[in-house]
């Protein structure tokens, strides 16, 4: 029987690397759709709580999985990757980082690429979802799984599909978000086409994997770029004294030619803040600058700065210094009503102003103690704080739901707003940033 055979019969065993936010969605879309899977990850403290059928990402309910964990021919979870020698179907969804110096860090992508070149056999299909730069499936990747002697088209399939999660957006899911799928060879592409057909309402099949790869750097670059542009012009209007947020809603009712974005205190999430400089770095091989996308992440990144500067003024105006100031940051996820905390500016806010001298304390949640990360380890342990008027300063970083209901009048406190989700200001109070 071959991979199609298998794939279209729910025989296939699907293996997924990597059970993030974008890994375990897909993982619980192919149980639902009849197929034994194998979830992999190197954290234990995961695939032990999945094996409990708990969840460690709040708005994946455990219901949603539990009842296929460790059923026959349902779903499995380990850290042992020498299972992946039983997998059909092999689905890498491990991070793409950037590195101090700001380039790629490729290091999970290729060291799962290893373990399964470890245990590569004849008829695999082998599919990468994570966000890169153009060239890596049918470069990189291939030449290590190729190091193995056996050749990606014929002896194995070697496909891209880049993922488009959006974690808690509830008019999307896996099933309705359509998927790009580039093939390596023809028949790569039929066999990922035919294995996302079973989960996905629409694939899009494109020519090649460094179309596919292209195409989702495109998406996140055109959401940094035009960030970038409301972002700048929040500065200037601010400078004119006109509301930004008032001009972003009269410009969208114009029924074409305009997207509405909206500015905040600088980028989060795993996407826009670092995708676009996978292109920007292998741009320089062809000897071209990407000055957009370079330009873009100038203004995005200055972001905290310019909160912090308002943060500076809003204070002296109570006629306080930021050294010694009690700040609370409303807000350590990147988004509303996530507990995705990955790249959030909340952690550059609450860096800078101490750095200056001040107290910061946070409160989100649904994050009520930060963990472990690979930039801001020192801020790990750290727990949310209860709302009141004790602060000097309160600080709106995200727009949860759970903010927009209290009464921040009743507090007596100066707030700088940078998600605008006060409607009624008091000027003497309320600040946008």
């Amino acid at each position: 029987m071959n991979i199609i055979e298998k794939i279209t019969t729910r025989e296939a065993r699907v293996g997924v690397i990597g059970l993030g936010y974008v890994g375990l969605p897909l993982v619980i879309e192919f149980c639902k759709t009849g197929f034994p899977v194998t979830g992999f990850d190197v954290d234990p403290v995961k695939v032990e709580m999945l094996q409990q059928g708990k969840s460690y990402i709040k708005h994946i309910d455990p219901s949603s999985f539990s009842p296929f964990i460790n059923k026959a021919n349902s779903l499995t979870v380990t850290t042992d990757f020498s299972r992946l020698a039983q997998m059909d179907c092999i689905i890498i969804c491990v991070p793409t980082p950037l590195n101090k110096n700001r380039e790629p860090d490729m290091k999970y992508v290729f060291n799962s690429t290893r373990s399964i070149a470890n245990c590569l056999r004849r008829g695999q299909l082998i599919v990468l979802e994570s966000t890169t730069y153009p060239g890596t499936t049918d470069g990189d990747m291939r030449e290590i799984l190729e190091a193995t002697g056996l050749k990606a088209g014929s002896d194995f399939h070697l496909a891209f599909s880049p993922e488009r999660e959006d974690p808690n957006n509830r008019d999307f899911s896996v099933r309705t978000i359509p998927k790009v799928v580039g093939g390596y060879t023809d028949a790569c592409l039929r066999a990922a086409k035919t294995l996302y057909d079973q989960i996905v309402d629409r694939t899009v099949p494109v020519s090649s994997t460094r179309v596919a790869e292209a195409a989702k750097l495109l998406e996140n670059i055109y959401r940094s770029v035009n960030i970038a542009l409301v972002n700048e012009l929040k500065m200037l209007f601010d400078r004119m004294d006109i509301n930004v947020w008032e001009v972003i809603d009269a410009a969208k009712t114009k029924p074409f030619g305009f997207q509405a974005f909206y500015p905040g205190p600088g980028l989060g999430g795993h996407c826009i803040p670092i995708d676009p400089f996978y292109l920007t770095w292998k741009a320089r091989e062809y000897e071209f600058r990407t000055r957009f996308i370079e330009l873009a992440g100038e203004i995005n990144t200055s972001m905290p700065d310019y909160v912090v500067n308002k943060v500076m003024k809003v204070l002296n105006i109570r006629g306080k210094s930021v050294k010694g100031a009690k700040i609370l940051i409303l807000g350590l996820a990147y988004k509303a009503n996530v507990d995705d905390d990955r790249e959030s500016p909340s952690y550059r806010l609450i860096e800078k102003l101490e750095h200056m001298g001040a107290d910061v304390f946070y409160n989100d949640p649904y994050i009520p103690e930060i963990a472990m990360t690979r930039e801001y380890a020192r801020y790990a342990g750290r727990k949310s704080v209860e709302i009141s008027g004790d602060f000097d300063l309160i600080l709106i970083a995200t727009a949860h739901d759970d903010y927009k209901k209290i009464d921040f009048n009743s507090l007596g406190v100066p707030v700088v707003d940078t998600r605008n989700i006060i409607t009624d200001k008091d000027a003497e109070t309320f600040f946008t940033a």
